[in-house]
């Protein structure tokens, strides 16, 4: 049978074949051959009488917009913390303190986990995202890794006692721990290759028993990275971005925690969506 292949402006980009057993990415596969321009990850498809093509734009892998989201905030903070002179001018004389030593290698370390997770553990549902949000997500991690740096490494900055200081250092480390965790838990829940769901239970990993409170520990723990980030440092910028980081992280929880109970009609009813017995 021959069809029709037209944009959403009803104009007609030519005529494909296609057989009873046609998948739809055979059929996206033959409208790039007729408009090289629409690869198969631009294309937005619905039909009727007729099969419509919508082109979204500009795409770029998850994968990629991952790693230029978190390769960034390394490089920005590591300018302030590694060249404080370009920042600070004369007052960059001061020795840097050993709480702001500390943090450097907690907030290296945070984002070279991510960057290794993008690479070797996480399995992406899509392979491509708007361009647009490659510009949008960097501005936001690369803009707060500047606002926190240069408060946490400033010259004038007062070191916390130690025992908040060790308190928010171990928070953030077993928070660290704890999102990898999930984030492996989550990996071997669907095989490779698969589009597989199941409902995420607890392993025998500790860390991952509050997977029997809330539908997404991993934002969870990320959360409570931050906050415990804010505690070592006493930085309140690095506290609005936790906070920043919570509002965001909250509203995709939802949305996941929805979209789970819809799914699965025997979802635990006691979970929330990331906060226990909150949220």
């Amino acid at each position: 049978m021959e069809i029709e292949i037209l944009d959403v402006k009803n104009r007609s980009l030519g005529k494909c074949r296609v057989q009873g057993d046609t998948t739809v990415k055979a059929l996206k596969n033959d409208v790039e051959k007729l408009k090289p321009a629409l690869t198969i990850h631009r294309q937005s498809i619905r039909s009727g009488g007729k099969l419509y093509v919508k082109d979204l734009g500009p795409q770029i892998s998850w994968k990629g917009v991952f790693l230029a989201e978190y390769a960034g905030p390394i490089a920005v903070y590591m300018l302030f913390y590694q060249r404080p002179s370009l920042i600070y001018g004369a007052a960059a004389s001061n020795p840097i303190s050993f709480t702001a030593n500390v943090a450097a290698i907690c907030w290296a370390g945070h984002y070279a986990k991510r960057i290794l997770e993008t690479l070797f553990v996480h399995r992406f549902s899509h392979a491509t995202m708007p361009l647009r949000n490659l510009f949008k997500n960097c501005s936001y991690y690369w803009a707060f890794a500047a606002y926190v740096a240069y408060h946490v490494n400033h010259p004038l900055f007062t070191e916390p006692s130690a025992p908040v200081f060790y308190a928010g250092l171990a928070g953030f480390l077993v928070s660290e721990l704890g999102n990898f965790s999930i984030h492996m838990l989550l990996r071997n829940l669907r095989p490779a290759g698969s589009t597989v769901r199941k409902i995420p239970v607890p392993d025998a990993n500790p860390l991952t028993q509050l997977f029997n409170f809330v539908s997404c520990p991993n934002y969870t723990y990320e959360f409570f990275s931050w906050l415990s980030f804010s505690l070592m440092t006493t930085c309140i910028p690095s506290l609005v971005f936790a906070a920043a980081g919570m509002y965001q992280m909250t509203v995709w929880a939802i949305g996941k925690h929805k979209n789970y109970k819809k799914e699965f009609k025997d979802y635990p009813k006691g979970r929330k969506a990331i906060l226990p017995f909150a949220i």
